[in-house]
């Protein structure tokens, strides 16, 4: 599984850019389910509701006010053929170290909840989850501890310039090697240079769609969120 690669025009391009950019601070997302959107961030990245509201949520999991937005908004309807879509591909959280992060692994498999697909890109070890609105979830450790270093690895490595994807591991692999005694960067090289690899390596770039089996389950999600009358009052039906 590999990405096209063709020559950027950015290099030759003049650049306009603000004197102080600004942060990311938060990605909102629309749902036809705010309760199990909390439930999930919840249990997967710590997140925890400041504002907890019937049709909306404010999340976060840090210092800030928030993190992640959650809107149930009338008319809000299912995504149709959502991997293959233009927009979002996934939100990404990192951890400072690789035991946390080969330990949360471990916490959510316990949950039965596991990624979707695990990849080292080069500069981050990656897993992928999907939220309950198919929206993709990577967590990541930095392969080499340092964003100084890892964005220099990024920027100058021929690997990278080669395969933007890299090999793809097996998480429990990974964690037996831990246990076993290996350090990080043993194994983080290790499974850069493919010793790893899962039994059944993804084949598709794009993340599993978890609608069409839920709209088996829940045929009614189709009609979409209620919304407002043709009066313009609230549907009495909306909630």
């Amino acid at each position: 599984m590999s990405l096209p690669n063709s020559p950027s025009p950015y290099a030759h391009n003049p650049k306009q850019r603000p004197i102080t950019p600004p942060q990311l601070h938060h990605a909102t997302f629309m749902t036809m389910d705010v309760d199990a959107m909390v439930s999930w961030y919840e249990l997967v990245c710590g997140l925890q509701p400041v504002y907890y509201a019937e049709h909306a949520a404010w999340l976060t999991n840090d210092e800030a006010n928030h993190r992640i937005a959650l809107l149930r908004l009338p008319g809000t309807k299912p995504p149709v053929d959502k991997p293959h879509t233009a927009g979002l591909h996934h939100t990404a959280f990192e951890y400072k170290t690789f035991d946390q992060w080969i330990d949360n692994y471990a916490r959510l498999r316990d949950a039965d909840i596991l990624p979707a697909v695990c990849m080292h890109h080069g500069m981050t070890m990656s897993m992928y989850y999907i939220d309950p609105d198919g929206n993709g979830v990577e967590i990541q450790v930095d392969a080499w501890g340092d964003w100084i270093i890892s964005k220099e690895w990024m920027w100058a490595s021929q690997e990278f310039a080669e395969d933007q994807l890299g090999p793809q591991f097996d998480p429990e692999k990974l964690l037996d090697a831990r246990n076993r005694g290996d350090d990080f960067q043993t194994i983080q090289q290790d499974a850069y240079a493919g010793k790893y690899v899962p039994e059944e390596p993804v084949t598709d770039a794009t993340l599993p769609d978890v609608w069409p089996a839920r709209l088996q389950s829940e045929p009614s999600l189709a009609d979409g969120v209620p919304g407002p009358g043709a009066d313009g009052t609230l549907d009495p039906t909306y909630g």
